[in-house]
């Protein structure tokens, strides 16, 4: 009599430590993750500190500017127009990017200091300091080459012009020209930031982002 014999082929059993460990890796939350460039979000926050300024301070300038006269706001930015620029050729002629807040805060005070007599006008007072300036480029020599001189001063003289016009014509025309002023030397600003080049980054992102806004806020004025 011959004896059968059965084998039994055990059934193939799934890996669920293996299936766990994988649902475990996927279900955390994004919160902690960092951005995809590497950088925690709040990290990216620090950096553009700038702009976060930028912001604020056009908030606080512009919060009262709806209920206002046009004519006194348009007065008030064809004002400061050309401050932007100058800055610009003074700390060309200084050649030190460092210096740049430092000039920010000695411009902020010349035009309080312009602002408290009525002998002579801002932005006259401003686009004369920027040609002595200029002249004083030209007669002594700049630290960037005279390539670079020349579009500071290029930039100068056209802000300033279209600070002054703006201010000269009807406020409903000179919105216009001041926001048109202060839209491109926001291009200015974020030129000189890819490029690196005359003033601080920071700074270049501050007044960029501070000038769009401003000729935005001026453009939809009502």
């Amino acid at each position: 009599m011959t004896d059968t014999h059965t084998t039994t082929i055990p059934q193939a059993t799934t890996d669920a430590p293996a299936s766990v460990a994988i649902s475990a890796s996927t279900s955390g939350t994004t919160s902690d993750r960092p951005a995809p460039n590497g950088r925690h979000p709040l990290e990216m926050l620090k950096r553009r500190w700038p702009t976060a300024l930028a912001v604020a301070l056009v908030i606080l300038t512009t919060a009262d500017d709806a209920s206002g006269e046009l004519a006194d706001t348009v007065g008030a930015f064809g004002d400061a127009l050309p401050l932007l620029p100058l800055l610009y050729v003074i700390i060309h002629q200084v050649g030190n990017p460092r210096a740049t807040w430092p000039v920010l805060g000695a411009g902020v005070a010349a035009m309080v200091a312009l602002g408290a007599q009525d002998v002579i006008s801002q932005p006259v007072a401003l686009v004369a300091i920027a040609l002595a300036v200029l002249v004083w480029g030209a007669v002594r020599g700049t630290p960037h080459g005279r390539a670079t001189f020349g579009v500071q001063a290029a930039g100068a003289l056209v802000f300033g012009a279209l600070a002054l016009i703006g201010l000269a014509v009807d406020p409903d025309l000179g919105r216009y020209l001041v926001a048109a002023g202060w839209f491109f030397h926001g291009v200015w600003d974020f030129v000189h930031l890819r490029l690196d080049k005359v003033v601080a980054r920071s700074f270049a992102e501050w007044c960029g982002v501070v000038d769009v806004l401003v000729a935005v806020h001026l453009l939809f004025l009502l």
